[in-house]
């Protein structure tokens, strides 16, 4: 079953910006200048990939503008004919809003297109676009379920994503048992892993029935399996693990396992405004 949009903004409430004062606006005889787009900005917003590779194909000499050979530096605009190889990317005369999608992940779905076992993938549940192509926010593992950002936007995807901006990460875990004191203690100032020191920066208890117990844990990074190795460093084995927020995005209760919705306009902008 296909979830179109929530009832209510599955983004986190923060005050409102003070609004400018209101300028009177600027009348000339000259024509706007021609609205254009760094090229491997706006292919990356077409949800191509990253800025980066973006300008690596760029300069593989790969795509074209105008039926001229790009180089980087170029620029394109409304009525500008950009193809990589033979899809063509439309531009319009703004910039468009990003695609955004909120999926509950169940576990037993992998995140990935390919999977030499076969397995189902949380693509296979979202809706098709055409001219780009979804980017998940973040991974879970096969086992884990939970909040699952998509969207369409390159640069979103990095903004949310990249380690310099801390996004949290918010995770519901069980366990067998219960954390002593000087655990609580170890998992918050850090525990060593493989690929370095880990910690998270809040834990909780959320009690239980019988020998399970929860807890609630957040992170502001997102190594792989990285909650599960932390238990794990300790002597312990997380037995379910649900991501509950990305970010500013928490996951609206009304999403059901395997369903997905649309952020819409309004909610859209929300979220590239808290984001800055």
């Amino acid at each position: 079953m296909k979830v179109k949009r929530p009832l209510r903004p599955a983004i986190k409430k923060t005050p409102s910006a003070e609004r400018a004062p209101s300028q009177k606006p600027v009348t000339t005889h000259d024509e706007p200048p021609a609205v254009t787009f760094k090229l491997q900005k706006l292919l990356a917003q077409k949800g191509l990939g990253s800025r980066r590779e973006m300008e690596e194909l760029i300069a593989t000499g790969a795509v074209s503008v105008n039926g001229k050979t790009a180089t980087l530096g170029d620029r394109a605009g409304p009525g500008d004919v950009i193809r990589i190889g033979r899809r063509v990317i439309r531009v319009h005369a703004e910039a468009d809003l990003p695609k955004v999608l909120l999926y509950h992940k169940p576990e037993g779905e992998i995140v990935s297109r390919d999977d030499p076992e076969g397995r189902p993938s949380v693509f296979d549940r979202l809706p098709h676009l055409r001219s780009s192509k979804w980017i998940a926010i973040g991974r879970l593992d096969f086992n884990t379920s939970g909040l699952l950002i998509f969207t369409n936007d390159g640069t979103l995807a990095n903004r949310l994503m990249h380690p310099r901006f801390e996004m949290e990460r918010e995770y519901a875990v069980r366990i067998l048992g219960e954390l002593s004191e000087e655990q609580m203690e170890q998992l918050t100032t850090g525990v060593t892993l493989d690929d370095g020191e880990a910690a998270f920066t809040y834990l909780a208890d959320q009690g239980g029935e019988g020998s399970n117990h929860w807890y609630r844990v957040i992170l502001k990074e997102g190594k792989n399996r990285e909650v599960r190795r932390m238990f794990e460093a300790i002597g312990l084995t997380v037995s379910r693990l649900m991501r509950v927020r990305f970010g500013p995005i928490n996951l609206p209760p009304r999403i059901k396992r395997g369903q997905w919705l649309e952020l819409d306009e309004k909610e859209t902008r929300r979220l590239l405004s808290l984001i800055g």
